[in-house]
């Protein structure tokens, strides 16, 4: 599963440089994101980043696990999420659900949801 863990480590990469592109190459266009201010499909996520609604400014990844279901396998990762929200600065500590489903040879997102977690 070495290949989904380097797909969610790009994505995580493109989602800190706010590189839609970059982000969008990991997902399956059918892809969902769930987070504390709601659902959102791809293209909605995509133009959060993209209208500067998202300003990611630093992202620390402190571990990640992987769960293989044969053609889907799950990645929940732990993560600081630094981000300017309405200018102003914020950190979120997260654990993500990243789901991926085999598709022919290749591996897609398709499902994203952030939880927060209590210190």
């Amino acid at each position: 599963m070495e290949q989904v863990l380097k797909l969610s480590q790009a994505f995580w990469k493109a989602l800190e440089a706010a590189d839609t592109a970059g982000m969008r190459a990991v997902c399956d266009v059918r892809c969902t994101f769930v987070h504390i201010g709601g659902n959102a499909d791809l293209d909605k996520e995509m133009d959060f980043f993209d209208k500067k609604v998202f300003q990611p400014t630093e992202i620390v990844l402190h571990g990640q696990e992987v769960h293989d279901f044969g053609d889907v396998v799950v990645v929940l990762s732990d993560v600081d999420y630094g981000l300017l929200l309405g200018g102003k600065p914020t950190t979120h500590h997260f654990t993500t659900t990243e789901v991926f489903q085999r598709q022919g040879d290749d591996w897609k997102l398709i499902q994203f949801t952030f939880t927060a977690l209590v210190h």
